[in-house]
């Protein structure tokens, strides 16, 4: 995700986001303070959020929500995520009032890491086991 931001950043001119510093500012209720002395505060949220959120997708995919739909659902859990800290703590703004540009780069960006990190957590976490056919000795229909 943050490739991609830093590769759309080159050609569309954004500036960077200090939203999850302030986000996290507000949240350990720490003095205000210029984005310029926030960047280890943009890091530690931004990386700390999607390690932590990716441990999530690492469990949905150990209880069988994997491939594209795990990843579609986990792209709408990151979403709700973001959305959630920034308007509890007066940060950010409801996304239907961004310009539709904005949303249009929140979402790819936040898709491409959902999608990333579901690859990477469907690959390395195994699933619950669901036979395809009856082992040897079972029947169908037979008490364990």
């Amino acid at each position: 995700m943050t490739l991609a931001e830093k590769v759309e950043q080159r050609f569309t001119h954004r500036p960077n986001s200090y939203v999850p510093a302030h986000t996290l500012e507000r949240l350990l209720r720490l003095p205000h303070r210029p984005d310029e002395e926030r960047l280890g505060m943009n890091w530690a949220m931004h990386w700390g959020q999607g390690i932590i959120l990716g441990a999530v997708r690492g469990v949905m995919a150990a209880r069988g929500v994997r491939g594209p739909v795990g990843s579609f659902l986990f792209l709408n859990f990151r979403l709700l995520n973001d959305q959630t800290l920034e308007n509890a703590t007066g940060v950010g703004a409801l996304p239907w009032t961004w310009p539709r540009d904005e949303q249009v780069i929140d979402l790819v960006h936040k898709g491409i890491y959902a999608f990333v990190a579901g690859i990477v957590a469907d690959r390395l976490v195994q699933g619950p086991y669901r036979p395809t056919t009856p082992r040897a000795g079972w029947t169908v229909g037979q008490p364990a």
